[in-house]
C-alpha cells in the first residue's frame, strides 16, 4: 500500500509526514533551487533527480493555496522548485491569470504534464474557472488524473496530443516535462486532435473566452494552424519560445503568419509589451536551456484587459518609487 503523501505548504513553510531523511531532502533541493536560480536553475534537474533515486517512492502534495492541491513524485527534479517559496513558476503566465480572475473564461491547457495550471486556475483564488487539462502521455495522464481527483475533479482531463488535424501519432522524449510527438517517435501512440476539434466535439463553444497554454514540445505553430476559429473568438495564446531557438520560430509565425497580435513580458518593465519586431527576444531570452512565453491574441477585450493590466503595474512601480 503506497504511503500517505508528504504535505508541504509554500504559505507557511510547514513540512508534515516527512521522515528525517525526507526533511534533510527538502532541505537539499531548497538549498540547491536557491543557489541555481542566478544562473537560471541550470544544473537543478539532473541533481534533484539524482538525490531522488535515494528516496523512497512517494508523492507530496503541495498547496499552492488554500484550496489548490498539486501531487508529484517526491524528488522530482522538474517541479522540485516548488519547495522553495520564494520560486515563482512561468512568472509571464500568472501575471496575465491572476490579472484575469474577474473574467469568465476556460483554460485549454495543452501540454498539462501533472496538470499544475489547472488545478490554480480552477481554484478560488484565481478565479474558480473552467480548465481543460490535456496531455498525451499516459503515465503523465495519471498524474494528472490524481490532481483532479485530489482537487475535487474541478477540471476536465483529456488524454490527447494537439496538432494541426486529428490522427495519431508517437511520442518521442524521455523525460516527463519533454515528450512529443514532433521527433521520431519510437513510444506509446496517441491520438491527435485540433484545438478546433474541441469546437466540433462540444468541448468548447466557437464564441467565448479562453486562454489557450500551449506547452506542446516543438508542435506549437501547428497547434494554431489547428486553431483558426478557436482564435478568432476571445483568445489569447500562450506558446512556449525555447531559449535556444535564436530563430524565435515561434513568435516569428504568430508576428508574420497570423493576424494575432505577438505579446511578451518584458522583464525590464515587468509589463506586457506588443512586439512588432523580434530583436527584443535576443534581450529576453537569455538562457538556451529555459523556454519562454508569448502570447498571441487578435481580441479587442483581451488587448484592453493586457492595457489594463500594464496600467496597474505601472501605478504600482509609481507608488513603491515615491515611498
Amino acid at each position: 500500500m503506497a504511503q500517505a503523501p508528504i504535505q508541504f505548504d509554500r504559505a507557511s513553510g510547514a513540512l508534515e509526514g516527512a521522515n528525517l531523511w525526507e526533511r534533510t531532502a527538502a532541505l537539499a533541493l531548497v538549498t540547491g533551487s536557491k543557489i541555481s536560480s542566478h544562473f537560471s536553475h541550470m544544473g537543478y534537474i539532473a541533481c534533484a533527480n539524482l538525490l531522488r533515486k535515494a528516496l523512497a517512492e512517494r508523492n507530496i502534495a503541495i498547496r499552492l493555496n488554500p484550496d489548490a492541491v498539486f501531487e508529484f513524485p517526491y524528488g522530482d527534479g522538474y517541479w522540485s522548485k516548488l519547495l522553495n517559496r520564494s520560486y515563482h513558476y512561468e512568472d509571464e503566465l500568472e501575471l496575465l491569470f491572476a490579472g484575469s480572475a474577474d473574467v469568465d473564461y476556460t483554460l485549454i491547457d495543452c501540454g498539462a504534464n501533472y496538470g499544475y495550471w489547472s488545478v490554480l486556475i480552477s481554484s478560488a483564488q484565481f478565479g474558480a474557472h473552467k480548465a481543460i487539462a490535456i496531455e498525451p502521455s499516459s503515465d503523465n495522464f495519471a498524474k494528472l488524473s490524481n490532481n483532479a481527483a485530489v482537487n475535487d475533479h474541478r477540471f476536465e482531463c483529456m488524454r490527447v496530443a494537439i496538432g494541426a488535424s486529428r490522427g495519431t501519432a508517437r511520442l518521442s522524449g524521455t523525460k516527463h516535462e519533454k515528450f512529443s510527438i514532433a521527433g521520431p517517435g519510437g513510444g506509446e501512440e496517441v491520438p491527435v486532435i485540433a484545438l478546433d476539434n474541441l469546437i466540433d466535439d462540444g468541448k468548447v463553444a466557437a464564441t467565448g473566452k479562453y486562454l489557450i497554454k500551449l506547452d506542446v514540445e516543438g508542435l506549437e505553430i501547428e497547434a494554431i494552424k489547428g486553431g483558426a476559429r478557436l482564435l478568432q473568438a476571445d483568445s489569447v495564446i500562450m506558446c512556449e519560445e525555447h531559449g535556444s531557438d535564436r530563430s524565435h520560430a515561434v513568435s516569428r509565425y504568430i508576428l508574420e503568419e497570423t493576424p494575432l497580435k505577438l505579446i511578451v513580458l518584458d522583464p525590464r518593465s515587468n509589463r506586457l509589451e506588443t512586439v512588432t519586431e523580434l530583436s527584443i527576444l535576443d534581450r529576453i531570452k537569455v538562457s538556451t536551456h529555459v523556454g519562454y512565453n508569448v502570447f498571441g491574441t487578435a481580441s479587442a477585450f483581451w488587448q484592453d484587459r493586457i492595457d489594463a493590466l500594464n496600467a496597474k503595474i505601472l501605478n504600482a512601480n509609481t507608488a513603491r518609487r515615491m515611498q
